[in-house]
Parts: structure tokens; sequence; C-alpha cells
């Protein structure tokens, strides 16, 4: 009997490679550099019946220790409501990604419009894509729309106070769009707004990008930002997890022409980092020049409420290699998650969520202060749930975040030897939190 779950045969292997017109495995990968390849056996033990199989598995997951999670940098451990999974897992929408006839697309064109419609409001923004594959790729494709829309101007300004994963992406996306990265540097822990200024001065700047709440936690301010940005025709694009948009002012709020971000915040697991969900707002005059799906609202032949995609001449099933929009998949099943994480929560639920995160930090950094081991790096800026600290003489970050291993705790994420960030949510408890202080007391 035929079965999904069976692997290739040798003889499937050799049908397979003979419609792709390749003699072997290795004559299919010959074009793909030596060193990129495995060239030794896999790791894997001895070939199993299917109960042995979920043996090996069982006691390799029971090996493993769950650690309560401080961390954050970008992806934070925020509680998934019941709800969602149980939608999400049922086959009309795990296996619904192309919605190409709306006709028989209606359920899954509603949702992401739905989702378009909350980031939108979320952001403060007109348009919202659907959407990309996390908050890094989204910041640096809008890097390409600034450069796309100054036409002639290559190079983009970014803020020291992202977050260094993001900017690496930034760069590596430039560097094959032939596009100038230069850094706005820091001080106390925020974009140097002299240095902004002395750099727009230079000229042939596109865009500008800058994150709230930074790498390092802070809420930055950005009054007056735009119409500096806007006074030499650049574009200013705000890099934010989605979550805290709930409570703090908007990227609409401050003159971004472009948010972008990760909604990973929005009660997505963490899941060993991934699938994550990338949103990118724009005002309405870059629409044409937004990546990904935008689903939109008309009404049919008998005056019926309808949803179809719009400006699909961007998109690759109709420009292939010159289209705009090169994002698929991920307009599906993570769209729908976090359209459904704010339908849930509503307002009051994110800003209760916020709150509760909040309150969870600031009362675990006063509480680490009070042990004289840690200290908060920028004690006077202000911070949402998430703050940097500086460890003492004395002792490192590797051996807190090691002795915090050991309580079953993961502390936080290094920036150096003496230098971290800890982030708290809503799923962090008071016992938790006296864990955490008790072992650094305790060293």
């Amino acid at each position: 009997m035929a079965s999904r779950y069976f692997p290739h045969t040798p003889d499937d292997v050799r049908r397979m490679l003979g419609v792709c017109g390749a003699s072997s495995l290795a004559d299919l990968y010959s074009d793909v550099p030596d060193s990129l390849l495995l060239n030794r056996s896999y790791d894997l033990p001895p070939s199993m019946s299917e109960p042995e199989v979920k043996a090996w598995f069982d006691a390799a997951f029971a090996r493993c220790t769950p650690l309560t999670c401080f961390a954050g940098a970008g992806a934070y451990d925020h509680y998934t409501p019941a709800v969602i999974p149980a939608i999400t897992s049922r086959s009309e929408f795990l296996t619904a990604y192309t919605p190409y006839q709306p006709e028989i697309s209606q359920g899954t064109l509603q949702y992401i419009f739905e989702y378009q419609s909350m980031m939108a409001s979320l952001t403060g923004l007109d348009v919202s894509n659907a959407s990309m594959y996390d908050g890094a790729t989204a910041t640096a494709e809008a890097m390409i729309m600034a450069v796309n829309a100054a036409r002639k101007k290559r190079r983009v300004l970014v803020s020291a106070t992202i977050n260094p994963a993001v900017a690496a992406v930034v760069n590596t996306y430039a560097r094959y769009q032939n596009i100038a990265v230069e850094v706005i540097p820091q001080h106390d822990g925020v974009t140097d707004r002299e240095a902004l200024r002395e750099m727009l001065g230079a000229g042939d700047v596109a865009g500008v990008i800058a994150q709230t709440p930074n790498y390092y936690g802070i809420i930055e301010d950005f009054d007056g930002w735009a119409d500096e940005i806007h006074a030499v025709k650049a574009l200013f694009i705000i890099n934010a997890p989605a979550l805290p948009l709930a409570v703090l002012k908007t990227p609409g709020e401050w003159g971004a022409d472009i948010a972008v971000g990760d909604a990973q915040s929005l009660g997505m697991p963490l899941s060993y980092g991934g699938p994550y969900l990338g949103y990118m707002t724009a005002r309405q005059s870059l629409i044409r020049k937004l990546p990904g799906r935008i689903v939109g609202a008309t009404t049919d032949d008998r005056g019926q409420r309808v949803f179809v995609l719009t400006l699909q001449a961007r998109e690759q099933h109709i420009r292939r290699e010159k289209a705009t929009s090169n994002i698929c998949s991920n307009q599906g099943i993570m769209t729908l998650h976090a359209a459904m994480y704010m339908a849930l929560m509503g307002a009051k639920g994110l800003r209760d969520v916020n709150s509760l995160s909040a309150s969870a930090a600031h009362e675990l950094a006063r509480r680490l202060e009070a042990t004289g081991k840690i200290k908060l790096s920028h004690p006077h800026k202000p911070f949402l749930n998430e703050f940097k600290v500086t460890i003492a003489d004395g002792y490192d970050t590797a051996g807190i975040l090691d002795a915090l291993r050991e309580a079953g705790i993961l502390g936080g994420v290094a920036i150096d030897e003496r230098e971290m960030i800890i982030a708290c949510t809503e799923t962090r408890t008071e016992a938790e939190i006296e864990l955490y202080v008790s072992t650094v007391n305790n060293l």
C-alpha cells in the first residue's frame, strides 16, 4: 500500500534523476561548489521500525530541559491562545497559500484583508502588505523601496541601535543591490541626532532606518526626524516589533513613510527561530512599490462584498523576474495567526499584555540592581519590556548566564563579556522573577 510517509526508493530516485536529465545525485548538484557540500556521511542512527523511531525521539525529548525564557532581542516568549493552533491546523487553512482564484479563495482572502487592516491600524499607516518572511527581510525590502522611490540616490542611513541581525541582512541585500549603507552612531543607547543631521546634510540619502524599542530595549524619541528626513527628499523607515505598537506612539504618528518589523510578538511560538512574520506598512503613495500580497475589498455583480488580489501586475506569476512581489507562502498561515491573535485580544487585550510585560521587566530590573551585581546600562532611558544591563566587577556575562541555566532559566542575550539584554513578557511569573534574582544574589 502506498504511503506518503515512506522515503524515496532507489528506483524512485533513478526515475526522478532521469526526468531531470542527470545521471546521479552528484551530477544533479554539480553546480554547487565543493566548499558548500557536506562531503561526509549523515550522522544518523541505523534504520528502525516506526515504534523504534517514536521511542528514539521520545528519549531524545526527555533529555531536553525546557528553560524559562528571559531572552529577547527580537524574539519573545508570549502566550499563544489555544484557539489559534486549533484553527490554523485545520486543512482548509494549513494548505491554502496561493489565492489566485478569488471565487474559491474568499476565506483566505478575507483573513489576509483583515490582517492588513489591523496592521495598518497598529502602525498608523495607510496600507499593509501580506507579508514578508521576517522582520529582517522586511527591513531590507524597505531599504530597496526607498532607493527605488529616490531613483538616482543609493545611500541609506541605518541607526547603530537596530538589531545587529537585522543590520546584517540589510547589509547583505545592499551589497547585491549596489546600495551604500552608512551607520548613524549611537550615544548613550540611542541614535545620535546630531550625527544624523550631519549625515543628512552630506546629501544623496534615499532613506533612514531606525528602530524603537531599539536593540537595547530603549524607546527612542523620533520627534522632528520626519521633517528633517523629508527635507532632503528621503524616506523615513521605522523598524518596531509589532506588539509594543499597541501602546507606543505609532510610526505613522512619528511621520514615518514605511513601518517594518517582526510580528512574532503577536503570540507566535519561538519554535527554534520560526516561522515568523515580517510586516510592512506604508503611506498610500508607496503602494505600488510594496512587495508582498495586497488584498482588496470590492463588490460582485450581485452587490455582495468580496475580496480580491489587487495590483497583480507587481507579482511574479505575471511579471516573473521583473516583479516587485516575490513573497508567496508567508501571507498564508502566519498572517492568519497574527490576524487571529489581534482579533482575539482586541485593543484592550494588547494593552494588557504590554502592561503585564512592562511591569515584570521593571520589577526584575529594580530587584537585579538591588543585588549590586547587575545594573541598568542606561538608567535614565525609558524601556518597555526589555532592558540592557552591565555586569559588576568580579562577574561576567557567561558566568551569570551559566548559573541561571543551571537554575532552569534562559537568562538573556549576551552582548559581550560585561553586557547583556534581558526581556520579560506577560508569561513571566513572580516566582520565576524571584528565582532569577535569588540565583544572581547567590553567586
